[in-house]
């Protein structure tokens, strides 16, 4: 007998669980061109501006901050990857030794925690980034609010991973990425 859609395994294909999680792909796909790009202007910043010191004793003045910033940018918006392949650090000795049923029940419960965090993350860094908005960087004219923003971003699309997950279980992404289930 197969279990109902949403207790041990995530709705069928047609249903709003599969357009979130359709949404979430997509979303998905921008962030990490977003992370690429990122990495990939910090890589560049860093070997130009290594090799203007030491080849032609040049500074440039802006490089650190914006390195500085892609990397800020990367951390916080590869962290909802974390999320949806569940490879964020989690101890779980005790909980596998639960039933299949309440070590499900402990995942949706850990998910729905888990987005209560990104709810009070994500309305602290909303302060934290008005408080901060008319700061600006010291080497380029941009508001130092621009590294929070990268909170904003990834608490919110944490949390839509988080509440997916709650939603489907353990094996919500399965289907889709070939995994068995997301670690708890």
């Amino acid at each position: 007998m197969m279990p109902a859609p949403g207790r041990h395994e995530p709705a069928k294909a047609g249903s709003l669980f599969s357009s979130c999680q359709k949404a979430l792909i997509r979303l998905d796909s921008v962030s990490k061109g977003v992370v690429i790009l990122a990495i990939g202007v910090m890589t560049c910043l860093v070997i130009v501006q290594v090799f203007c010191r030491y080849a032609l004793s040049y500074s440039i003045d802006w490089a650190d901050e914006m390195s500085r910033l892609a990397f800020v940018w990367t951390i916080f918006l590869a962290l909802p990857h974390g999320v949806r392949f569940g490879i964020h650090v989690g101890i779980d000795v005790v909980v596998n030794k639960f039933s299949a049923r309440l070590q499900d029940l402990m995942f949706r419960l850990s998910a729905l925690l888990g987005a209560v965090l990104m709810i009070v993350v994500f309305h602290f860094g909303l302060q934290v980034t008005q408080d901060g908005w008319a700061e600006l960087m010291p080497t380029i004219n941009v508001t130092s609010a621009v590294y929070y923003i990268a909170v904003l971003i990834a608490a919110g699309h944490s949390l839509l991973h988080l509440l997916l997950l709650a939603w489907g279980g353990a094996k919500t992404w399965a289907s889709i990425d070939g995994q068995n289930e997301v670690s708890a």
